[in-house]
């Protein structure tokens, strides 16, 4: 059973700018509600019980949001000396994270629910003896505030490549996935993206995918916040 989450919270948020000129990119408000609060509502309602949070812009404003929510048990991995993207800061935060499998989630996704929860469907299918990670996945063509060209295809079995240059592609990454600890095996030291450790993983065919049933909201600029918020209040009046 995965219990443990990761949220990567430790961003400049300069994409959100200038909502991020005061405040961490993980406070930034949706639907009334900092972006990380959505994130932890949904990690404890697919049973996690621990979720590590890394830090560095504007860390203090975070810790102590941090500090008065209950629920789970928060545990921060500090980066204010040195920010070490998001490969990186999993690396500095696995002696934290232990020895199992374990959840990472963008502190910018978020989504509307279909039919059930997505993270606990993502927990049902992992499958540690083929997968060294396993992504959510949404629908390019009917995510809120996505205007890509979508991030893998999947093949009938999960297992994901990704998009070659000047293709589009169905499916883009949802910001949450499930990465056991044998995929930072001699890992980059310093600052380095997931992304590195996901091509070894699609060069090994262990890389994964399952899809999100629901509509995915990109929430990393103000305009991709702005359509999400809009989005969601449609939602509520159905």
């Amino acid at each position: 059973m995965i219990d443990t989450a990761m949220i990567l919270g430790a961003g400049l948020g300069t994409r959100m700018r200038p909502l991020t000129d005061l405040v961490p990119k993980p406070l930034v408000r949706l639907d009334g509600r900092a972006l990380i609060d959505h994130a932890l509502d949904r990690l404890e309602a697919a049973g996690i019980k621990r979720v590590v949070v890394n830090v560095h812009y504007l860390a203090d404003q975070l810790e102590a949001h941090l500090k008065g929510r209950a629920g789970a048990e928060i545990i921060i991995s500090d980066e204010r000396a040195k920010l070490l993207d998001t490969g990186g800061g999993v690396v500095k935060a696995l002696p934290l994270l232990g020895d199992k499998p374990f959840l990472i989630h963008n502190a910018d996704t978020a989504w509307i629910e279909g039919i059930g929860g997505s993270l606990s469907r993502l927990i049902a299918a992992w499958d540690g003896d083929r997968m060294d990670s396993l992504m959510l996945l949404a629908l390019a063509a009917s995510s809120v505030g996505y205007d890509g060209h979508g991030d893998f295809n999947m093949e009938p079995s999960g297992v994901l490549t990704r998009r070659q240059e000047r293709r589009e592609v169905p499916f883009v990454f949802a910001g949450v996935s499930i990465a056991h600890p044998r995929m930072f095996k001699d890992a980059p030291s310093g600052a380095f993206s997931l992304n590195r450790l996901w091509d070894r993983a699609i060069a090994a065919r262990r890389l994964y995918g399952t899809r999100l049933d629901g509509v995915w909201m990109h929430a990393g600029t103000p305009e991709a916040l702005a359509e999400a918020e809009q989005r969601l209040k449609l939602e509520q009046v159905r």
